[in-house]
């Protein structure tokens, strides 16, 4: 199976059932477009977009997914809408997801991503349709000593943030309910293959959450106003929001075929030479724009944000035969690309020829 090329592994989800919370996020949309095109039945489950130029609006993935409204700390409707529906593949990705946030509203992160996360894996296990199921945390996860070498998937779970700890105990109820319920030696007995991944800082085109660079960034040079940066030296692994996603899917089409084998956790990152500071992608994206600037903002009495952490991504180079793709460049290109057109485009459109490029490349760059 390790020699078997991409189209054939992604076939696995033509005519499937798969199950997305947080569809209408910045992520999830993405997937919803990618699965759609792979030929999946898609239902969603999440709470209301937060603009009306999120990818899921410009994207219509309300038109081809099976769009439901519903909060993920509500057991209850979680584990009636799972019976209901009878989804074969979960991609859980509702979360609250930002930093500051977690800060502000550190009760409301905690009961989302933990008890959240317990309600959907309670929910696959009265479940019997569900077969696969692939949580996505974060990064963060790790206890961040932030030292110069990245972590390992069997490295100290931590989190010095609301976001972070919240994050960690996720990954540890996921390898609760792993070990108690789903255990892979037992997989004969329930049926079930459940993995955790974790990716970098992933951007792309669609995304406008508050405080975060990229969309800071385009916020301000549409209305032609000087970038405000909070943490300029901070470095931290860019990818484009295809590079994991393809992972994802690379990794749920892996678990089809032999799910007792890759039900863990897994790091998906960048090439090494996309870890660099804030300051430097911001110095990119503007000159890539062709305008713009930046201040900073740096303030040290700010509430923590770490400064250094990267992944070792080298169990889904040589256990799953995946690598990252795209440089850089490439990475602000793909991003730009979306940015400047979506006010006048076909946004579905312009996400799918994203998709066929990123695939295009993907099985190039793996041959050579």
């Amino acid at each position: 199976m390790e020699d078997m090329e991409i189209d054939t592994l992604f076939e696995k989800y033509r005519g499937k059932k798969v199950l997305i919370t947080g569809h209408t996020g910045f992520k999830g949309s993405w997937l919803s477009v990618w699965l759609n095109k792979l030929g999946a039945n898609i239902v969603g489950i999440a709470l209301e977009p937060k603009t009306q130029f999120d990818n899921f609006i410009l994207s219509n993935v309300s038109s081809f997914v099976k769009d439901i409204r519903l909060d993920i700390r509500d057991k209850k409707s979680v584990i009636d809408l799972f019976k209901e529906e009878q989804p074969e593949i979960i991609f859980h990705l509702a979360a609250q997801p930002l930093v500051l946030e977690s800060y502000q509203n550190p009760l409301e992160t905690f009961e989302t991503n933990t008890l959240g996360t317990a309600n959907i894996l309670e929910a696959i296990r009265q479940t019997d349709s569900v077969k696969t199921a692939i949580f996505i945390t974060t990064d963060k996860v790790y206890e961040n000593k932030e030292w110069l070498w990245p972590y390992r998937e069997d490295e100290k779970l931590g989190g010095y943030d609301p976001y972070s700890a919240s994050k960690g105990a996720s990954e540890l109820i996921i390898f609760s309910y792993r070990n108690s319920f789903f255990n892979p030696k037992d997989y004969s007995k329930h049926g079930k293959s459940i993995a955790s991944v974790r990716a970098g800082n992933v951007i792309g085109g669609g995304d406008w959450a508050k405080n975060r660079i990229v969309p800071d960034c385009f916020r301000a040079l549409e209305k032609n106003l000087s970038i405000e940066v909070r943490n300029p030296k901070s470095v931290r692994p860019w990818q484009h929001v295809l590079e994991p996603l393809g992972g994802y899917l690379l990794l749920g089409a892996k678990m089809m075929f032999e799910p007792d084998k890759f039900a863990e956790a897994w790091n998906f990152g960048p090439k090494d030479e996309n870890i660099i500071t804030v300051g430097s992608l911001t110095n990119m994206i503007i000159k890539s724009y062709g305008k713009g600037s930046w201040k900073d903002l740096s303030n040290p009495e700010a509430i923590h944000e770490a400064k250094l952490l990267a992944l070792d991504i080298n169990k889904a180079k040589f256990k799953l035969n995946w690598k990252s793709v795209l440089s850089i460049n490439e990475t602000i290109e793909f991003t730009l690309d979306w940015y400047k057109n979506y006010k006048t485009e076909n946004i579905r459109e312009l996400c799918e020829q994203q998709i066929t490029q990123y695939t295009s490349l993907w099985k190039l760059r793996n041959e050579n």
